[in-house]
């Protein structure tokens, strides 16, 4: 079936990517639908983790005066919560949507750079399990998400968890602006001929704007980091008031990461949706021109709203003015995709099959969750809303109801392209009533206690405040949430090795990654496609061209081979962090762990010149012979 090019493989005893199910050709693959795998199977464990840690405080929350998890211990669950959700749960998923569909929706056999592909996922899982490791190592990170200065600083944090987070988000940043970066360059230059960026799909364009988001955005975020780092390891002020410094320069660089990072989170989501409505509706998206204009106008203003997080800071009533006019103006573009979704859904043939469901459940929690947003675009009504539950119902309105149901609903509408095997309908219904229910009884009583006075952050509060009853309903809503959790994941397991086999195209979709046969080949494409329209493979069928046999290239289909260096430089990385982080900065040197340090910077070295000697190597598949 494939034939070898060159003496690479055989010479580090790599496996051929479709020969080998062992765990040696999943740590050197390089194929962009195995990565997406990779990529899947760690947000959903990271998900879990992040629901435990949730559970966790919804436990001691549930009444008053309870004091099961107090003190320290809490407030590293609820900062390692805050930073697993986002950073290791919700942007992995939407890094394996990323991998498994721009490929195939644009007609291209892999992404531009493969190997940086899978470096940019092995940083992360790495940076990832260094974080976590903290829980292990003197304790986890203590500082909320958010990592506020100067909470952050060695005179109020001397443990080593805020050395963790710091050293763990600068390793995981790293393989995110690397990934950014690469599907840039993949829509850019890879699309299939005839493609042009208006007969992009949807999910794509989302893709695109994404990432030119994140690599403006995470350079902020980075420079805050290392300035962070300084002031820990090396004693400077850049936080510190009493030596000149400002902490809220922190809160400066962060938000301006931070607020972008919310449509680095959303925009890929309502790409999902826009693919799913669109094909259970049985109609082109409404508006398709304007949905794209529209994401693009909320990246961009995604830049100017940083300041709605501080209007409690002391910023002056001009700059309050301002946000509050910017973040009123964001709501415009989103209000166009709603009315977009809505045109599309508006005489459509809807089929309410398990996806469609979570698209719709999307619909109606984004909405709730936005209308909550407007609110904090009053300066004064923000004032008291600031550092409350309402404000954690607004946010998990968003990035729960919001980014999860529409995760949810992209895994079981593309599940058959990875496995070749659909997902159980009924228990996909039963999952999806659960979270749906379970969501709103957790967060909805929020607003309201939020309103009451029950600050975010604390681990306990006073009977008098008479809000035992909307935190038992949380807690009770919580739990069913994590239910519902674990009902998709037994489906997904249950369907993966037995469900029902899927033909081609089983739901009767739109783009042309439904052209391919289920799983998806090695090399996607037989044949590239030339693409004449908007929705190409709806109208191949409709003009009856779906089942014309690919021309294949008599030499075959040429494939990168398997690579150990993304692991290798990865894992490099990671134990010269170890290895700095124990060095004692800026005490006397602990030159045993800055050997360490050595080493990881050696071995970092070595994997970057081996990557780069490699060579481009390669072999041949003959989709004829298979």
């Amino acid at each position: 079936m494939a034939h070898a090019e060159n003496e690479t493989v055989s010479k580090f005893l790599l496996p051929r990517p479709r020969s080998s199910t062992s765990i040696l050709s999943w740590l050197t693959t390089v194929d962009h639908k195995r990565i997406a795998v990779l990529y899947a199977v760690t947000a959903i464990f990271f998900l879990f983790v992040a629901g435990a840690q949730a559970l966790l405080m919804r436990i001691q929350l549930a009444r008053p005066n309870q004091e099961i998890f107090t003190g320290d211990f809490f407030n590293q669950l609820i900062t390692m919560h805050g930073t697993t959700a986002i950073f290791l749960a919700a942007m992995p998923m939407i890094a394996a949507f990323f991998n498994l569909l721009v490929p195939l929706q644009i007609g291209a056999r892999d992404v531009a750079f493969p190997r940086l592909n899978a470096f940019s996922f092995w940083v992360f899982l790495l940076g990832a399990l260094f974080l976590n490791s903290s829980w292990f190592l003197g304790g986890a990170p203590n500082g909320g998400w958010f990592a506020y200065a100067n909470l952050t600083s060695k005179t109020y944090n001397p443990s080593t968890g805020m050395d963790f987070f710091v050293l763990g988000q600068i390793i995981m940043g790293i393989g995110t602006l690397v990934a950014s970066f690469n599907f840039t360059v993949t829509i850019i230059n890879m699309r299939a001929p005839g493609m042009t960026l208006m007969k992009m799909p949807i999910f794509t364009w989302m893709a695109l704007i994404t990432s030119i988001i994140i690599f403006l955005a995470f350079p902020a975020f980075t420079i805050a980091l290392i300035e962070l780092m300084f002031d820990r390891f090396f004693s400077t002020n850049f936080f510190e008031p009493s030596a000149g410094g400002t902490p809220i320069l922190w809160q400066h660089l962060f938000w301006i990461f931070g607020h972008p990072e919310v449509y680095i989170l959303i925009l890929p989501p309502m790409g999902i949706v826009s693919e799913i409505v669109a094909t259970f509706s049985r109609k082109p998206l409404f508006g398709f021109d304007m949905m794209v204009f529209a994401a693009a106008i909320i990246a961009f203003l995604g830049f100017a709203v940083w300041s709605h997080h501080m209007f409690t800071t002391g910023l002056g009533a001009t700059a309050n003015a301002v946000f509050s006019i910017t973040t009123s103006l964001i709501a415009l573009p989103t209000g166009i995709k709603m009315l977009n979704w809505i045109g599309t859904l508006w005489g459509g043939r809807i089929r309410m099959t398990s996806p469609m469901l979570y698209a719709i459940g999307f619909l109606f929690l984004f909405m709730l969750g936005g209308f909550s947003g407007i609110t904090h675009s009053v300066a004064a009504a923000d004032a008291q809303q600031q550092d409350t539950y309402y404000v954690v119902a607004h946010f998990h309105y968003v990035a729960i109801g919001g980014i999860l149901s529409a995760l949810f609903g992209g895994v079981t509408y593309w599940f058959p392209l990875v496995f070749g095997r659909r997902m159980d309908e009924t228990l996909g219904k039963v999952g999806f009533w659960l979270f749906f229910i379970g969501f709103n009884l957790t967060f909805f009583p929020m607003h309201f206690s939020g309103l009451e006075g029950m600050p975010r952050r604390i681990y306990t509060y006073d009977a008098m405040l008479g809000l035992d009853f909307y935190n038992m309903l949380s807690t009770v809503g919580a739990f069913t949430v994590g239910a519902s959790a674990l009902v998709f994941a037994f489906n997904v397991v249950k369907s993966a090795i037995k469900g029902e086999k899927s033909a081609r195209d089983p739901w009767d979709a739109r783009t042309i990654e439904w052209s391919l046969p289920t799983p998806v080949p090695e090399y996607n494409f037989a044949e590239v496609p030339t693409i004449e329209t908007r929705d190409e493979w709806w109208h191949r069928k409709q003009n009856g061209t779906a089942n014309r046999k690919p021309a294949v290239d008599a030499h075959g289909i040429h494939m990168p081979d398997q690579s150990w260096f993304p692991f290798v430089t990865a894992a490099g990385l990671v134990i010269g962090a170890y290895g700095f982080l124990y060095g004692q900065w800026p005490a006397e040197v602990n030159w045993n762990a800055m050997y360490v340090a050595f080493l990881g910077l050696g071995i970092t070295v070595f994997g970057v010149y081996g990557w780069a000697l490699e060579g481009p190597g390669g072999y041949h598949v003959h989709p004829e012979e298979e």
